[in-house]
Protein backbone atom coordinates (compact mmCIF):
# COMPACT_ATOMS: atom_id res chain seq x y z
CA UNK A 1 0.00 0.00 0.00
CA UNK A 2 3.06 2.08 0.17
CA UNK A 3 4.00 4.87 2.67
CA UNK A 4 1.09 5.76 4.60
CA UNK A 5 0.57 8.27 7.27
CA UNK A 6 -1.44 8.09 10.83
CA UNK A 7 -4.33 10.06 8.41
CA UNK A 8 -3.77 7.40 5.70
CA UNK A 9 -3.91 4.52 8.27
CA UNK A 10 -7.30 6.14 10.25
CA UNK A 11 -8.95 6.68 6.57
CA UNK A 12 -8.23 3.43 5.63
CA UNK A 13 -10.32 1.67 8.61
CA UNK A 14 -13.48 3.80 8.35
CA UNK A 15 -13.52 3.28 4.62
CA UNK A 16 -12.80 -0.50 5.03
CA UNK A 17 -15.21 -0.77 8.30
CA UNK A 18 -12.85 -2.78 10.65
CA UNK A 19 -13.89 -3.52 13.72
CA UNK A 20 -10.69 -5.38 15.41
CA UNK A 21 -7.15 -4.66 14.06
CA UNK A 22 -4.45 -7.49 14.89
CA UNK A 23 -1.13 -6.32 16.45
CA UNK A 24 1.18 -8.81 15.25
CA UNK A 25 4.92 -9.61 16.43
CA UNK A 26 7.82 -12.24 16.20
CA UNK A 27 9.12 -14.50 19.07
CA UNK A 28 12.64 -16.20 18.88
CA UNK A 29 11.96 -18.96 17.53
CA UNK A 30 9.91 -17.45 14.91
CA UNK A 31 6.33 -17.91 16.19
CA UNK A 32 3.69 -15.02 15.37
CA UNK A 33 2.29 -13.65 18.21
CA UNK A 34 -0.76 -11.34 18.30
CA UNK A 35 -3.02 -8.87 20.24
CA UNK A 36 -6.03 -8.27 19.24
CA UNK A 37 -7.41 -4.79 19.42
CA UNK A 38 -10.82 -2.94 18.94
CA UNK A 39 -10.74 -0.35 16.34
CA UNK A 40 -11.01 2.49 19.43
CA UNK A 41 -8.22 1.47 20.73
CA UNK A 42 -6.29 2.08 17.06
CA UNK A 43 -4.92 5.71 17.96
CA UNK A 44 -3.65 5.04 20.83
CA UNK A 45 -1.74 1.81 19.07
CA UNK A 46 0.14 4.21 16.39
CA UNK A 47 1.21 6.42 19.47
CA UNK A 48 2.96 3.07 20.74
CA UNK A 49 1.06 3.04 24.10
CA UNK A 50 -0.22 -0.46 23.80
CA UNK A 51 1.86 -3.02 26.21
CA UNK A 52 2.23 -6.88 26.76
CA UNK A 53 3.70 -9.08 29.20
CA UNK A 54 6.93 -10.03 27.24
CA UNK A 55 7.53 -13.01 29.98
CA UNK A 56 4.49 -14.88 28.16
CA UNK A 57 6.39 -14.92 24.85
CA UNK A 58 9.03 -17.53 24.17
CA UNK A 59 12.88 -16.17 24.95
CA UNK A 60 11.78 -12.24 25.62
CA UNK A 61 12.30 -11.49 29.05
CA UNK A 62 11.94 -12.33 32.47
CA UNK A 63 9.07 -11.92 35.32
CA UNK A 64 10.67 -9.21 37.03
CA UNK A 65 11.02 -7.34 33.75
CA UNK A 66 7.89 -8.41 31.47
CA UNK A 67 6.59 -4.99 30.36
CA UNK A 68 6.69 -4.11 26.88
CA UNK A 69 5.85 -2.11 24.69
CA UNK A 70 4.50 -2.79 20.66
CA UNK A 71 4.78 0.11 18.14
CA UNK A 72 2.97 -0.81 14.96
CA UNK A 73 4.67 -0.87 11.10
CA UNK A 74 2.32 1.98 9.24
CA UNK A 75 3.20 0.66 6.13
CA UNK A 76 2.12 -3.20 7.29
CA UNK A 77 -1.45 -2.45 7.42
CA UNK A 78 -3.31 -5.51 5.63
CA UNK A 79 -7.25 -5.52 5.73
CA UNK A 80 -7.50 -9.54 5.45
CA UNK A 81 -10.28 -10.96 2.67
CA UNK A 82 -12.08 -13.06 4.71
CA UNK A 83 -14.70 -12.34 7.44
CA UNK A 84 -14.21 -12.70 10.99
CA UNK A 85 -17.64 -12.16 12.05
CA UNK A 86 -19.75 -8.63 11.70
CA UNK A 87 -16.95 -6.24 9.90
CA UNK A 88 -13.60 -6.26 8.27
CA UNK A 89 -10.62 -7.11 10.39
CA UNK A 90 -6.64 -5.88 9.57
CA UNK A 91 -3.44 -6.38 10.82
CA UNK A 92 -0.28 -4.34 11.35
CA UNK A 93 2.85 -6.09 12.05
CA UNK A 94 4.88 -4.35 15.10
CA UNK A 95 8.60 -3.66 16.08
CA UNK A 96 8.99 -4.48 20.30
CA UNK A 97 10.42 -1.57 22.21
CA UNK A 98 10.95 -1.30 25.91
CA UNK A 99 9.10 -0.01 28.49
CA UNK A 100 11.83 2.93 28.44
CA UNK A 101 10.90 3.34 24.58
CA UNK A 102 14.30 1.88 23.38
CA UNK A 103 14.41 -0.88 20.75
CA UNK A 104 14.09 -4.21 22.59
CA UNK A 105 17.45 -6.32 21.74
CA UNK A 106 15.39 -9.82 21.48
CA UNK A 107 12.90 -8.49 18.40
CA UNK A 108 13.82 -10.73 15.42
CA UNK A 109 12.35 -7.66 13.64
CA UNK A 110 14.82 -5.38 14.86
CA UNK A 111 18.07 -7.65 14.51
CA UNK A 112 16.94 -7.67 10.72
CA UNK A 113 16.58 -3.81 10.25
CA UNK A 114 20.36 -3.62 11.82
CA UNK A 115 21.58 -6.16 9.30
CA UNK A 116 20.36 -3.35 6.47
CA UNK A 117 21.36 -0.81 8.34
CA UNK A 118 25.04 -2.08 7.98
CA UNK A 119 23.91 -2.88 4.16
CA UNK A 120 23.23 0.70 3.48
CA UNK A 121 26.07 2.04 5.48
CA UNK A 122 28.13 0.05 2.93
CA UNK A 123 26.07 1.62 0.03
CA UNK A 124 23.37 -1.26 -0.53
CA UNK A 125 19.97 -2.19 -0.48
CA UNK A 126 19.34 -5.66 0.10
CA UNK A 127 16.41 -7.88 -1.17
CA UNK A 128 15.27 -11.02 -1.07
CA UNK A 129 13.15 -13.62 -2.80
CA UNK A 130 11.96 -16.94 -1.19
CA UNK A 131 10.33 -20.42 -2.34
CA UNK A 132 8.47 -21.54 0.29
CA UNK A 133 7.38 -25.35 0.39
CA UNK A 134 4.68 -26.72 2.63
CA UNK A 135 2.24 -29.89 2.96
CA UNK A 136 -1.56 -30.45 2.51
CA UNK A 137 -2.18 -33.22 5.17
CA UNK A 138 -5.91 -34.56 5.70
CA UNK A 139 -7.36 -34.48 9.16
CA UNK A 140 -8.60 -37.19 11.47
CA UNK A 141 -12.42 -37.43 12.88
CA UNK A 142 -11.13 -35.90 16.22
CA UNK A 143 -10.49 -32.61 14.02
CA UNK A 144 -6.19 -33.49 14.42
CA UNK A 145 -3.73 -32.76 11.75
CA UNK A 146 -2.13 -36.38 9.98
CA UNK A 147 0.78 -36.66 8.05
CA UNK A 148 -1.84 -38.52 5.21
CA UNK A 149 -2.34 -36.73 2.16
CA UNK A 150 -5.13 -36.53 0.15
CA UNK A 151 -3.17 -36.41 -3.07
CA UNK A 152 -0.80 -38.45 -4.90
CA UNK A 153 0.70 -35.48 -6.95
CA UNK A 154 4.03 -35.24 -7.87
CA UNK A 155 5.73 -32.00 -9.71
CA UNK A 156 3.70 -29.68 -11.64
CA UNK A 157 0.74 -32.15 -11.44
CA UNK A 158 -2.74 -31.37 -12.10
CA UNK A 159 -5.93 -32.23 -11.27
CA UNK A 160 -7.13 -35.13 -10.61
CA UNK A 161 -3.78 -35.96 -9.11
CA UNK A 162 -3.50 -32.56 -7.58
CA UNK A 163 -6.55 -32.34 -5.12
CA UNK A 164 -4.92 -29.18 -3.45
CA UNK A 165 -5.28 -27.16 -6.27
CA UNK A 166 -8.02 -25.56 -5.06
CA UNK A 167 -6.62 -24.77 -1.61
CA UNK A 168 -3.44 -23.54 -3.46
CA UNK A 169 -5.70 -21.37 -5.71
CA UNK A 170 -7.58 -19.68 -2.63
CA UNK A 171 -4.12 -19.07 -1.11
CA UNK A 172 -3.08 -16.86 -3.85
CA UNK A 173 -6.05 -14.96 -4.27
CA UNK A 174 -6.14 -14.01 -0.50
CA UNK A 175 -2.47 -13.23 -0.64
CA UNK A 176 -3.31 -10.87 -3.90
CA UNK A 177 -5.67 -9.05 -2.17
CA UNK A 178 -3.78 -8.25 0.66
CA UNK A 179 -1.09 -6.90 -1.77
CA UNK A 180 0.89 -9.69 -3.10
CA UNK A 181 2.50 -9.93 -6.21
CA UNK A 182 2.90 -14.08 -6.46
CA UNK A 183 4.89 -15.06 -9.41
CA UNK A 184 4.00 -19.22 -9.44
CA UNK A 185 2.49 -21.49 -7.41
CA UNK A 186 2.52 -25.57 -8.34
CA UNK A 187 2.59 -29.11 -7.15
CA UNK A 188 5.93 -30.20 -5.29
CA UNK A 189 7.84 -33.44 -6.00
CA UNK A 190 6.09 -35.61 -2.78
CA UNK A 191 2.34 -36.35 -2.48
CA UNK A 192 0.29 -33.25 -0.87
CA UNK A 193 3.51 -30.89 -1.41
CA UNK A 194 3.34 -27.39 -2.78
CA UNK A 195 5.14 -24.42 -3.22
CA UNK A 196 3.95 -20.82 -3.82
CA UNK A 197 6.29 -18.36 -4.53
CA UNK A 198 5.68 -14.23 -4.33
CA UNK A 199 8.04 -11.48 -5.70
CA UNK A 200 11.40 -10.77 -4.58
CA UNK A 201 11.68 -7.13 -2.55
CA UNK A 202 13.88 -5.59 0.54
CA UNK A 203 14.53 -8.16 2.40
CA UNK A 204 12.38 -6.51 5.72
CA UNK A 205 9.19 -6.53 3.39
CA UNK A 206 9.92 -10.24 2.08
CA UNK A 207 10.53 -11.21 6.18
CA UNK A 208 7.04 -10.07 6.90
CA UNK A 209 5.95 -11.37 4.02
CA UNK A 210 6.68 -14.72 5.09
CA UNK A 211 5.12 -14.88 8.19
CA UNK A 212 2.08 -13.14 6.27
CA UNK A 213 2.40 -16.12 4.35
CA UNK A 214 2.67 -18.71 6.81
CA UNK A 215 -0.50 -17.35 8.29
CA UNK A 216 -2.86 -17.21 5.27
CA UNK A 217 -1.57 -20.59 3.95
CA UNK A 218 -2.91 -22.22 7.56
CA UNK A 219 -6.14 -20.19 7.78
CA UNK A 220 -7.16 -21.33 4.07
CA UNK A 221 -6.37 -25.00 4.65
CA UNK A 222 -8.95 -24.52 7.60
CA UNK A 223 -11.13 -23.32 5.77
CA UNK A 224 -10.96 -26.65 3.07
CA UNK A 225 -10.70 -29.03 6.56
CA UNK A 226 -7.03 -29.51 5.87
CA UNK A 227 -3.87 -28.94 8.03
CA UNK A 228 -0.87 -27.31 6.66
CA UNK A 229 2.48 -27.47 7.87
CA UNK A 230 6.04 -25.80 6.89
CA UNK A 231 7.73 -28.67 9.29
CA UNK A 232 10.85 -29.60 6.89
CA UNK A 233 10.85 -33.56 7.05
CA UNK A 234 7.03 -34.78 8.03
CA UNK A 235 7.31 -37.84 6.13
CA UNK A 236 10.62 -40.50 6.01
CA UNK A 237 11.71 -41.28 2.55
CA UNK A 238 10.26 -38.40 0.38
CA UNK A 239 11.54 -34.75 -0.25
CA UNK A 240 11.45 -32.52 2.48
CA UNK A 241 10.39 -28.80 2.38
CA UNK A 242 12.70 -26.25 1.83
CA UNK A 243 12.89 -21.92 1.42
CA UNK A 244 15.18 -21.63 -0.90
CA UNK A 245 15.97 -18.14 -0.72
CA UNK A 246 16.86 -15.83 -3.33
CA UNK A 247 19.24 -12.73 -2.72
CA UNK A 248 20.59 -9.57 -4.50
CA UNK A 249 22.42 -6.11 -3.52
CA UNK A 250 21.47 -2.30 -4.86
CA UNK A 251 23.44 0.04 -4.94
CA UNK A 252 22.36 3.19 -4.05
CA UNK A 253 21.28 4.44 -7.23
CA UNK A 254 19.56 1.45 -8.12
CA UNK A 255 21.41 -0.96 -9.98
CA UNK A 256 22.43 -4.47 -9.48
CA UNK A 257 25.56 -4.38 -7.57
CA UNK A 258 25.61 -8.20 -8.28
CA UNK A 259 26.03 -8.09 -11.94
CA UNK A 260 29.32 -7.23 -14.14
CA UNK A 261 28.75 -7.16 -17.58
CA UNK A 262 33.29 -7.39 -17.71
CA UNK A 263 32.99 -10.77 -16.55
CA UNK A 264 32.30 -13.83 -18.14
CA UNK A 265 29.86 -15.45 -15.66
CA UNK A 266 28.14 -12.02 -15.54
CA UNK A 267 28.82 -11.22 -11.49
CA UNK A 268 30.90 -8.91 -10.46
CA UNK A 269 33.49 -9.01 -7.14
CA UNK A 270 30.79 -7.97 -4.77
CA UNK A 271 28.73 -11.01 -5.86
CA UNK A 272 31.25 -13.09 -5.94
CA UNK A 273 32.83 -11.75 -2.38
CA UNK A 274 29.25 -12.54 -0.64
CA UNK A 275 29.04 -16.19 -2.16
CA UNK A 276 32.43 -16.02 -0.28
CA UNK A 277 31.01 -14.96 3.26
CA UNK A 278 27.82 -17.30 2.51
CA UNK A 279 29.94 -20.31 1.99
CA UNK A 280 32.77 -19.18 5.02
CA UNK A 281 29.65 -18.71 7.52
CA UNK A 282 27.11 -21.18 6.59
CA UNK A 283 28.53 -23.75 8.85
CA UNK A 284 27.79 -21.29 11.97
CA UNK A 285 24.05 -20.19 10.84
CA UNK A 286 22.68 -23.18 9.58
CA UNK A 287 21.37 -23.69 13.20
CA UNK A 288 19.00 -20.35 12.11
CA UNK A 289 18.14 -21.27 8.96
CA UNK A 290 17.36 -24.98 9.59
CA UNK A 291 16.22 -24.02 13.44
CA UNK A 292 14.83 -27.55 14.29
CA UNK A 293 15.64 -31.25 15.22
CA UNK A 294 14.00 -32.13 12.30
CA UNK A 295 15.43 -30.04 9.90
CA UNK A 296 18.48 -32.19 10.17
CA UNK A 297 16.01 -34.69 8.73
CA UNK A 298 15.99 -33.44 5.56
CA UNK A 299 18.89 -32.64 5.13
CA UNK A 300 20.31 -35.53 3.61
CA UNK A 301 21.58 -36.68 0.37
CA UNK A 302 19.18 -37.86 -2.58
CA UNK A 303 16.25 -36.06 -1.98
CA UNK A 304 17.19 -32.57 -3.73
CA UNK A 305 18.26 -31.03 0.05
CA UNK A 306 22.04 -29.20 -1.08
CA UNK A 307 24.05 -30.31 2.03
CA UNK A 308 27.48 -29.27 0.08
CA UNK A 309 29.26 -26.24 0.58
CA UNK A 310 30.11 -25.40 -3.06
CA UNK A 311 28.42 -23.26 -5.63
CA UNK A 312 27.78 -23.40 -9.29
CA UNK A 313 26.52 -21.44 -11.95
CA UNK A 314 23.25 -23.77 -12.71
CA UNK A 315 23.98 -27.48 -11.14
CA UNK A 316 21.39 -27.53 -8.18
CA UNK A 317 23.69 -30.07 -5.73
CA UNK A 318 25.78 -27.28 -4.15
CA UNK A 319 24.40 -25.27 -1.62
CA UNK A 320 24.67 -21.91 -3.66
CA UNK A 321 22.97 -21.91 -7.22
CA UNK A 322 23.29 -18.61 -9.71
CA UNK A 323 20.44 -18.56 -11.50
CA UNK A 324 21.12 -18.01 -15.43
CA UNK A 325 18.93 -14.60 -15.81
CA UNK A 326 21.81 -11.61 -15.73
CA UNK A 327 21.74 -7.83 -15.70
CA UNK A 328 18.91 -6.68 -12.79
CA UNK A 329 17.92 -10.66 -12.00
CA UNK A 330 20.90 -10.90 -11.05
CA UNK A 331 21.10 -12.91 -7.75
CA UNK A 332 22.52 -15.95 -5.64
CA UNK A 333 20.03 -18.37 -4.19
CA UNK A 334 21.05 -20.23 -1.07
CA UNK A 335 19.39 -23.90 -1.22
CA UNK A 336 19.66 -25.15 2.49
CA UNK A 337 17.01 -22.95 4.33
CA UNK A 338 13.82 -24.17 5.38
CA UNK A 339 10.72 -22.89 5.82
CA UNK A 340 10.26 -23.63 9.77
CA UNK A 341 12.95 -20.75 10.33
CA UNK A 342 12.06 -17.59 11.57
CA UNK A 343 12.57 -15.46 8.45
CA UNK A 344 13.83 -12.21 10.09
CA UNK A 345 16.59 -13.75 12.07
CA UNK A 346 17.22 -16.07 8.69
CA UNK A 347 18.01 -13.02 6.96
CA UNK A 348 19.63 -11.31 9.19
CA UNK A 349 21.97 -13.60 9.20
CA UNK A 350 22.42 -14.44 5.54
CA UNK A 351 23.02 -10.74 4.93
CA UNK A 352 25.41 -10.35 7.93
CA UNK A 353 27.43 -12.92 6.33
CA UNK A 354 27.41 -12.04 2.45
CA UNK A 355 28.37 -8.60 3.71
CA UNK A 356 31.62 -9.81 5.88
CA UNK A 357 32.71 -11.56 2.99
CA UNK A 358 32.16 -8.14 0.80
CA UNK A 359 34.12 -6.22 3.64
CA UNK A 360 36.78 -8.64 3.69
CA UNK A 361 36.94 -9.59 0.23
CA UNK A 362 36.34 -12.74 0.65
CA UNK A 363 37.42 -15.30 -2.86
CA UNK A 364 35.12 -18.46 -3.28
CA UNK A 365 36.35 -21.62 -4.20
CA UNK A 366 35.90 -22.03 -8.08
CA UNK A 367 32.62 -23.36 -9.13
CA UNK A 368 31.55 -26.84 -8.98
CA UNK A 369 29.60 -27.95 -12.10
CA UNK A 370 29.34 -31.49 -11.64
CA UNK A 371 26.61 -33.54 -9.61
CA UNK A 372 27.79 -33.20 -6.05
CA UNK A 373 25.79 -36.42 -4.96
CA UNK A 374 27.50 -38.65 -7.90
CA UNK A 375 30.93 -37.74 -6.21
CA UNK A 376 32.82 -40.52 -4.05
CA UNK A 377 33.73 -39.12 -0.35
CA UNK A 378 37.24 -39.08 -2.01
CA UNK A 379 36.76 -36.69 -4.50
CA UNK A 380 34.52 -34.37 -2.86
CA UNK A 381 37.59 -33.94 -0.20
CA UNK A 382 40.09 -33.39 -3.63
CA UNK A 383 37.48 -30.92 -4.69
CA UNK A 384 37.22 -29.38 -0.97
CA UNK A 385 33.73 -29.85 -0.50
CA UNK A 386 32.74 -29.81 3.13
CA UNK A 387 29.01 -30.30 4.22
CA UNK A 388 26.95 -28.47 6.46
CA UNK A 389 26.34 -29.42 9.67
CA UNK A 390 24.57 -33.31 9.92
CA UNK A 391 22.44 -32.73 13.52
CA UNK A 392 20.90 -29.72 15.80
CA UNK A 393 23.67 -30.32 18.23
CA UNK A 394 26.05 -29.76 15.84
CA UNK A 395 24.63 -26.78 14.05
CA UNK A 396 24.85 -25.38 17.87
CA UNK A 397 28.30 -25.73 18.61
CA UNK A 398 28.86 -24.01 15.09
CA UNK A 399 26.76 -21.40 16.12
CA UNK A 400 28.79 -20.79 19.21
CA UNK A 401 32.27 -20.39 17.42
CA UNK A 402 31.11 -17.98 14.55
CA UNK A 403 31.21 -14.46 15.89
CA UNK A 404 29.96 -12.89 13.06
CA UNK A 405 26.79 -14.65 13.35
CA UNK A 406 26.84 -13.91 17.27
CA UNK A 407 27.15 -10.23 16.10
CA UNK A 408 24.15 -10.07 13.81
CA UNK A 409 21.94 -12.00 16.33
CA UNK A 410 22.79 -9.52 19.32
CA UNK A 411 24.18 -11.19 22.90
CA UNK A 412 20.18 -11.74 24.25
CA UNK A 413 18.60 -13.93 21.12
CA UNK A 414 22.29 -15.20 20.55
CA UNK A 415 22.02 -16.85 24.42
CA UNK A 416 18.48 -17.40 24.66
CA UNK A 417 18.18 -19.30 20.90
CA UNK A 418 21.68 -21.43 22.53
CA UNK A 419 19.93 -21.68 25.72
CA UNK A 420 16.55 -23.47 23.90
CA UNK A 421 18.10 -25.42 20.89
CA UNK A 422 19.96 -27.14 23.88
CA UNK A 423 16.98 -28.11 26.02
CA UNK A 424 15.09 -28.95 22.54
CA UNK A 425 18.15 -32.00 21.68
CA UNK A 426 18.55 -32.43 25.35
CA UNK A 427 14.22 -33.35 25.57
CA UNK A 428 14.89 -35.63 22.29
CA UNK A 429 17.55 -37.72 23.72
CA UNK A 430 15.62 -38.25 26.48
CA UNK A 431 12.49 -39.44 24.43
CA UNK A 432 11.96 -42.66 23.01
CA UNK A 433 11.16 -42.77 19.99
CA UNK A 434 8.55 -45.02 17.52
CA UNK A 435 11.54 -46.31 15.58
CA UNK A 436 13.39 -47.50 19.06
CA UNK A 437 10.26 -49.43 19.87
CA UNK A 438 9.86 -50.41 16.44
CA UNK A 439 13.51 -52.23 16.30
CA UNK A 440 14.10 -53.47 19.70
CA UNK A 441 11.39 -54.01 21.48
CA UNK A 442 10.60 -57.36 19.85
CA UNK A 443 14.37 -58.77 19.86
CA UNK A 444 16.00 -57.38 23.21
Amino acid sequence: MGELTRNDILQVVEEKKIKFIYLQFSDILGTVKNVTIPVQQLPKALDGEIAFDGSSIEGFVRIEESDMLLKPDPNTLTVFPWKTGEGATARMICDVYDIDGEPFQGCPRHVLKKALKEAEEMGYTANAGPECEFFLFLKNEKGEATTISHDRGGYFDLQPLDLGENARHDMVLYLQEMGFEVETSHHEVAPGQHEISFQYANALLTADNVATFKFVVRTVALQHNLHATFMPKPIQGINGSGMHTHLSLFNLSGENAFYSSLDERGLSPTAYHFIGGLMKHVRGYTAITNPLINSYKRLVPGHEAPIYIAWSEQNRSPLIRVPSRKGKGTRVELRSPDPSCNPYLAFAVMLKAGLNGVKNKIEPPPPVNSNIYNLSKEEQQNEGINELPLTMEEAVEELEKDEIIKEALGEHIFQRFIDAKKMECENFRSHVHPWELEQYLRVF
